[in-house]
């Protein structure tokens, strides 16, 4: 049986999340006022590090949740994809390539 679903309703999900961040969420520190946080995530090439303020730290939390979300949707549309290709390409139905018409590249003789 067939455990997949459909390809439209993969992208729908994905279009449906409102919110994303990259990265890992850490307490940096313990004080008696309750603990201190930061995000890192790698940005251009560098790993970036934000200072998050207690009162942010659920809504970043689903940002999180909402990034990871997208990757494994991606990658079951990936997966769903690259499926059907190869079934395609295994019962032989590759699109033929265009025929190209020969072009003569040779010169036609001036008549001077």
């Amino acid at each position: 049986m067939n455990n997949t679903r459909p390809l439209t309703g993969i992208l729908q999900e994905i279009a449906d999340i409102q919110t994303m961040e990259r990265g890992k969420l850490s307490i940096i520190k313990e004080s008696a006022s309750g603990p201190f946080y930061k995000l890192q995530a790698r940005e251009n090439g560098k790993n970036e590090t934000r200072y998050i303020p207690r009162e942010q730290v659920p809504a970043v939390q689903e940002a999180l949740a909402g990034y990871q979300r997208f990757e494994n949707l991606t990658e079951e549309y990936a997966r769903q994809v690259i499926t059907s290709t190869r079934a395609t390409l295994a019962a032989g139905l590759k699109k033929k390539p265009a025929t190209r018409k020969s072009i003569s590249l040779k010169r036609k003789k001036s008549s001077a």
